[in-house]
């Protein structure tokens, strides 16, 4: 991918993880409204299935964002309810029921996997997730 020359220079690494957050927390909640509700307004928390409202909605971790390898990882990354994710420190034993459930034992198991490799990100790689989670939500939006 080529990038504007000046945004590659004048955009730190943290910057450019925060912005990819943002960009991967809308996606995943519009892919899940869609998934389990069928609208772009409400989706079902992957943890404990409560109907929530898309502005609501937070897009929570199996494996916690420390974990740089998994971080962008779309299996990794689901809708949840703010009490799943924050008050009960992410409902992991839900959350990781209903993923086998999604993806199979293994998909959730490679995912763990991972958790233990160290990932250190580009601004070449942070600017292509950028660009492909903007192309994601265009897609959504646009056939929605």
């Amino acid at each position: 991918m080529m990038f504007k020359t000046k945004e590659r220079k004048t955009k730190s690494i943290g910057k450019l993880k925060k912005e990819c957050l943002l960009l991967l927390s809308k996606y995943v909640r519009l892919r899940d409204c869609l998934r389990t509700t069928g609208t772009l307004t409400h989706c079902k928390c992957i943890s404990c299935m409560r109907l929530i409202d898309y502005k609501t909605a937070q897009a929570g971790h199996l494996v916690d964002r420390r974990h740089s390898a998994t971080l962008f990882n779309l299996v990794n990354v689901n809708a949840q309810c703010p009490r799943c994710n924050i008050f009960l420190d992410g409902n992991i034993l839900q959350y990781r029921r209903a993923l086998i459930a999604l993806y199979g034992e293994e998909a959730v198991n490679e995912l763990e996997d991972m958790a233990t490799e160290i990932k250190h990100f580009t601004v070449d790689e942070l600017l292509n997730l950028k660009e492909e989670f903007t192309q994601k939500i265009k897609e959504l939006e646009s056939n929605y």
